[in-house]
């Protein structure tokens, strides 16, 4: 355990002495983190991902688990600190002792170097291992079988700051990087599968391989599910295409313009222009029809969407197999682009719980370590689904939120912010509203007390998560 020093420093701004003096007690700064632990007991999240890894090391001198050294990394990343360096000192913290499973007399958990040594030992089995592991979370986290499932695929650049193998200095990101590829799901947010790729990478490398894999675990899962898959221009392949088609997935994917689908769309095109010139209102207009390149084996439906207001001019396309695109082309677009929202899943895991920072030298270490924050990101968002608490539809409201477009769904979205933050808040948000909370334990015979400040601000969500957290890990029927 750390021991500071003794010090005593006066401060004069008040007009009396402001004594500032280390305490004694057994404190920490992360007991927020203490329900997401009772929570990640009832749906098993880290235990499932540590027995998914191969333990080489001599059992009889084995310190540290490999469970208690996930459940450091994880935790660790929900209360940001992603590096193995913080450990040095949280290894002491009596929450983090706690969520490992220790007493708070027994030994400190494991050190920086010991950390290391855990990630750069993973093997290929492993990480197979928690790829499966992942895809099994997935499905499991269903009560019932879905009858549809939205997969948004999109890559996310991963700066690197060292000599790491397999990065590479990327022109278009100006930056020496890894390419980390997600495939999220629309419906509850959470990240289905997840690659690393190599600097220079191209976006689509191996995704129509990862899509086979994830749609067949689904299928075999959930027999009568329906499949849709969103990715942007960067995923527009052959082979995406083609496992789409042969696996009954119906596809919206963004598709870069070029001389030919100007031509086609030029008179539309100017057509919005002149609207807008004359009405000053804003125009977005779409032209579909069949079109091949030599690449494909058959033509596919187009969409292309053209735009003027006062921003300026927009030309979009997009190809898709799904069968109300031929009869309702706004409508396929405008839910095309609802994949943006997946954006915000993959902003969530690299700057939330900054999954950025992949500096171990081994690959395949960091691979690992981009599996930790996905189970990081995960475990927050299944809780935020558990504690999720938005507001009554108004009773005057003749559409349901999901429709709601303009100034009525910032309306919908300004009232869930204030009356939900957790159910919708970002990894910050969570942060600063539950897990960083000061707090004494103090360990007796027969309990370990936790004491919060009873004026810290957010004490409600402390006390409404813990009720929620309770009630969803109590066996179905008991209400004791």
């Amino acid at each position: 355990m750390i021991v500071q020093s003794v010090w005593q420093k006066s401060l004069g701004f008040l007009g009396k002495p402001v004594v500032v003096e280390p305490s004694e007690a057994t404190l920490t700064s992360d007991a927020g983190l203490l329900p997401i632990r009772q929570f990640d007991e009832a749906i098993g999240l880290t235990e499932q991902f540590a027995a998914a890894l191969t333990d080489l090391r001599y059992q009889p001198s084995v310190t540290h688990s490999l469970l208690e050294m996930v459940r450091m990394r994880i935790y660790g990343i929900l209360a940001d600190y992603p590096d193995q360096n913080d450990h040095d000192v949280l290894r002491s913290d009596p929450v983090f002792k706690l969520l490992a499973g220790r007493s708070l007399e027994e030994d400190d958990l494991a050190s920086q170097p010991t950390l290391s040594r855990f990630e750069n030992a993973i093997d290929v089995k492993s990480l197979r291992c928690l790829q499966d592991v992942l895809i099994d979370q997935f499905i499991a986290s269903y009560s019932q079988p879905p009858a549809l499932i939205t997969l948004d695929i999109d890559p996310f650049d991963d700066p690197t700051h060292g000599a790491q193998q397999l990065t590479f200095f990327h022109g278009f990101y100006d930056q020496h990087q890894y390419l980390a590829r997600a495939i999220t799901c629309a419906e509850n947010d959470q990240v289905a599968m997840v690659c690393l790729l190599y600097g220079t990478a191209a976006a689509a490398l191996g995704a129509a391989d990862d899509l086979s894999y994830l749609v067949g675990r689904l299928r075999a899962a959930f027999p009568d599910v329906r499949i849709i898959l969103r990715a942007d221009s960067g995923l527009s392949v052959p082979s995406i295409y083609s496992v789409c088609e042969r696996l009954r997935i119906e596809y919206t994917i963004g598709f870069g313009m070029n001389p030919l689908l100007r031509k086609s769309s030029d008179s539309l095109f100017s057509h919005c222009v002149r609207e807008f010139e004359q009405t000053g209102q804003p125009q977005r207009k779409f032209i579909a029809f069949w079109y091949r390149t030599r690449s494909w084996p058959a033509p596919r439906w187009v969409i292309i969407k053209c735009e003027a207001n006062a921003q300026g001019t927009n030309r979009r396309a997009m190809v898709t197999n799904r069968p109300g695109a031929f009869v309702l082309p706004e409508a396929a677009y405008d839910t095309y682009a609802d994949r943006g929202e997946s954006e915000n899943r993959n902003k969530e895991l690299k700057c939330g719980l900054q999954a950025d920072r992949l500096s171990d030298h081994r690959y395949m270490a960091n691979l690992f370590r981009l599996y930790m924050h996905v189970a990081a990101h995960n475990l927050l968002v299944r809780l935020r689904h558990v504690v999720a608490d938005p507001p009554a539809e108004p009773k005057s409201s003749e559409v349901p939120a999901e429709a709601l477009a303009g100034y009525g769904r910032r309306q919908h979205h300004n009232r869930r912010r204030k009356r939900d933050p957790l159910g919708e808040g970002h990894p910050c948000t969570w942060q600063t509203r539950l897990i960083k909370v000061a707090a004494r334990v103090t360990e007796r015979a027969r309990r370990v007390l936790v004491e919060l400040s009873g004026s810290w601000p957010y004490l409600q969500h402390y006390s409404r998560v813990c009720d929620q957290v309770l009630a969803f890990s109590l066996p179905k029927g008991d209400s004791s």
